[in-house]
């Protein structure tokens, strides 16, 4: 199971929260599994692409465990366990947002890594590559492109008006740029990069449930 790049552990941790998100999400279950299998499927092959190169640079990320699980199905297990005690579909588009915001963080920092001279959003420096806090044209770009990959996801599997990809796909950058913020502090020694993926999918879910 080493290609799905988790230790046992977070491979545990992933049927676990696959578990709850099928119990928690009503008549959307196939749906909300649907959109977590294509953050997982897309993020393995992002994460994998260059490896050799990502190696060489210092900025490919190991073997992953529960910890990573945890802070991108955070709140989208919250979001499941609010609708299923509300009924309010807006905790759906939550989740949907979350996941938007967790695969534009995926692709900003799995191929916009790959960008030379990003910049830090702390000390608007140019740093090294892979550097917490850091953007880049290309990063941002690729970040909502990732995002709007489960726009339309969302657009296919919930019936969602054709603008609501555009809207997805921004909540997702915005989340993705928060967690550019975060990693700041997190350079700082406050915050983890699990905290920072948090984060991200807090804003980007909130965002989708307030607008979605």
């Amino acid at each position: 199971m080493r290609f799905l790049l988790l230790d046992a552990v977070g491979i545990a941790a992933v049927l676990v929260a696959a578990f709850f998100v099928f119990a928690m999400s009503g008549s959307y279950a196939i749906q909300n599994l649907a959109i977590a299998l294509i953050f997982l499927i897309i993020g393995i092959a992002i994460t994998k692409y260059m490896y050799e190169e990502k190696k060489e640079k210092g900025v490919y990320e190991h073997e992953r465990s529960w910890q990573n699980v945890l802070s991108n199905s955070l709140f989208p297990l919250i979001s499941c366990g609010a609708y299923y005690i509300t009924g309010n579909s807006a905790w759906i588009a939550a989740y949907i947002g979350a996941f938007a915001g967790a695969m534009a963080d995926k692709f900003g920092s799995e191929l916009g890594v790959l960008s030379p001279n990003p910049l830090s959003l702390g000390s608007f420096k140019t740093v090294r590559q892979g550097t917490s806090g850091a953007i880049s044209i290309l990063g941002t770009y690729l970040s909502f492109v990732g995002a709007l990959i489960i726009g339309i996801a969302g657009f296919f599997f919930y019936n969602y008006a054709p603008i609501s990809i555009l809207l997805i796909g921004l909540f997702g950058l915005f989340g993705s740029v928060a967690d550019s913020i975060a990693g700041v502090f997190e350079e700082k020694g406050i915050g983890t990069k699990s905290t920072s993926n948090f984060i991200c999918t807090l804003v980007s879910g909130v965002l989708a449930y307030i607008f979605i």
